[in-house]
């Protein structure tokens, strides 16, 4: 049985609902085929953080059988999912866990047109202001690297550090996405597919325009701090 105390217990349990929940939308955006592709949550104010089972189907997800893990990526024994295999994804997000404190989720799916850059080993370049607010710039590529162990994770942390790109395209892989937290990162899933095929499609009819960096950096810091509701008492 568990030993945590109250206050961390309910913070195991919302990342355990969010985490199953966000799973839903990998699916509704069409984001993955068959049991693809993995949700990460931290676990606020703890070295912990949660992940989906391997291999069990979308509809069989629920916030009982996600797996609480340290973040060496080891299954915490005698919580509920302990009796399950973890992701095979989950020593790269333990790996972004540990060398990227600010972040609180990792996503990880095989959506099509992403996937498709990705075996081209081509960044996406930043050619429509959708990038530019989301990502602040193009989309890079990172190394190429076996499921298994932590060499995904470090490829994601090497690519991704001082980079604007919540999103990485892992070579003949697919794309990895960090937020701060699990929402925000499937957020940035989302919008690396859209891209990513809008992209696509503007290249089919010729070469697309890449937007001035200066330009990218307005979008980007509007995007980031002005879009959107404010908090109560704010104004801008």
């Amino acid at each position: 049985m568990s030993t945590y105390g109250p206050e961390l217990e309910v913070q195991i349990a919302r990342v355990r609902a969010d985490v199953a929940r966000l799973h839903n939308e990998l699916v509704r955006y069409n984001l993955i085929v068959w049991t693809g592709g993995n949700v990460s949550g931290r676990v606020p104010g703890a070295n912990l953080f949660v992940i989906k089972p391997s291999g069990v189907s979308y509809d069989d997800l629920a916030p009982e059988n996600m797996i609480l893990c340290d973040l060496n990526g080891d299954v915490i024994p005698g919580t509920p999912g302990s009796d399950r295999s973890p992701s095979s994804d989950t020593a790269a997000h333990a790996y972004v866990y540990r060398h990227m404190p600010e972040i609180g989720g990792v996503v990880h799916t095989h959506s099509t047109y992403a996937v498709a850059w990705a075996a081209r080993r081509e960044p996406i370049p930043c050619v429509i202001t959708a990038m530019a607010d989301e990502f602040g710039g193009e989309i890079p590529v990172g190394p190429f690297a076996i499921i298994g162990d932590d060499s995904i994770g470090r490829g994601i942390v090497e690519t991704l550090t001082g980079h604007r790109s919540r999103a990485v395209l892992m070579a003949n892989h697919g794309p990895f996405t960090i937020g701060r937290d699990a929402k925000d990162a499937v957020k940035a899933a989302v919008m690396v597919e859209d891209v990513a095929r809008s992209v696509h499609l503007a290249r089919q009819l010729g070469e697309p325009t890449a937007i001035p960096t200066d330009a990218i950096d307005s979008l980007f810091d509007r995007y980031q701090n002005v879009y959107g509701q404010q908090p109560q008492g704010q104004i801008n």
